[in-house]
């Protein structure tokens, strides 16, 4: 049975979020709304916004309060940011590349610089699988590739 806290918050969840850890490099995809100032009825503009980072960590599970960490640096800065998941302004999450971490946590990435924050990438592709073949398929492609006499 379900309480009436978690039938509210039901509607908010986002049906899809894909599947990514720490260490992953994602590009969050967030509207933002700016109010045009040369407009004399200052309308305001709303745009998407990519944040592209590492994934430093994924907190409080994968309900309404979910949040990400994400790092990058700029100019030579290192900016970090903290996206909900469910929020209705982050319009999209996906993953740019995958990693290999062994940490669940990459708090230990701001005190690196250079190579040692390098991370060691994972073969990673988007691609669908092609569906296997069927028997008789199977036949017609020996047969092709058998040489005649």
């Amino acid at each position: 049975m379900e309480t009436k806290m978690e039938t509210f918050n039901k509607q908010y969840l986002k049906a899809k979020t894909p599947d990514f850890q720490a260490g992953d490099i994602v590009r969050v995809y967030q509207k933002v709304k700016e109010q045009d100032l040369s407009a004399k009825s200052g309308q305001v503009k709303e745009r998407i916004q990519v944040f592209e980072g590492v994934l430093l960590a994924k907190k409080h599970g994968k309900g309404v309060s979910g949040t990400i960490t994400v790092r990058k640096i700029s100019q030579g800065i290192g900016v970090e940011r903290v996206f909900p998941l469910h929020s209705p302004l982050v319009e999209k999450i996906e993953v740019a590349r995958k990693t290999k971490v062994r940490h669940s946590k990459l708090y230990y990435l701001r005190s690196l610089k250079g190579k040692k924050a390098r991370l060691k990438a994972k073969e990673f592709s988007l691609e669908v699988p092609e569906e296997p073949l069927k028997e008789d398929q199977i036949k017609e492609e020996v047969t092709r590739t058998e040489p005649t006499k």
